[in-house]
């Protein structure tokens, strides 16, 4: 199941977990009012996995790859996991599944507070299209994802403000609809 929560607003190490005091946990329900969408699935099997290909048919989730974030097998390593944590978004969905280590995706709420979605091995998320987000390995130091996209993969990042954006106004429409 998701493990999401309120961020604290501390300035530490941002690969610490950042619960807040008193712990104020974010579920499934909320994240979906987001437009976040989570699956956990069985990593091990992800080659020849039928529920991850019907996830990939129903989304048309066509290009994928994978991409291991760790010191060893990163190149600029240390400029592009603050690139990472830089608040951002995209003009496409961001889909991303962890085979392997952890890490972190934070999220804006509709009050524009930090939600902290926690990682691990076997789960699946999709951020939508305009959701200011970031993301950022745990105190492990280590995650291994498949990344995909509907179509061609598109890398731009968006840094904040980026208001101007047709996905971000659409995103906005959505969140109303959902209010």
């Amino acid at each position: 199941m998701v493990q999401a929560w309120y961020m604290d607003k501390s300035a530490d190490d941002p690969r610490r977990p950042h619960r807040g005091e008193p712990a104020r946990p974010v579920d499934l329900e909320q994240l979906r009012g987001l437009g976040v969408l989570y699956w956990k699935l069985d990593a091990d099997k992800y080659e020849n996995d039928p529920e991850l290909e019907k996830i990939r048919k129903e989304r048309n989730y066509s290009w994928m790859d994978i991409i291991t974030i760790c010191k060893d097998k990163l190149p600029n390593y240390e400029e592009k996991i603050k690139m990472f944590y830089e608040e951002h978004l995209h003009l496409d969905d961001e889909i991303r599944y962890i085979l392997d280590g952890s890490g972190y995706f934070d999220v804006r709420d509709k009050e524009d507070r930090w939600i902290r979605i926690f990682m691990e091995k076997g789960d699946m998320i999709t951020l939508p299209a305009g959701i200011y987000h970031r993301f950022t390995l745990d105190e492990k130091n280590y995650v291994k994802a498949m990344r995909l996209f509907v179509g061609d993969p598109v890398w731009t990042a968006y840094n904040r403000p980026a208001d101007h954006f047709k996905a971000r106004g659409q995103y906005l429409e959505f969140l109303a609809q959902t209010a």
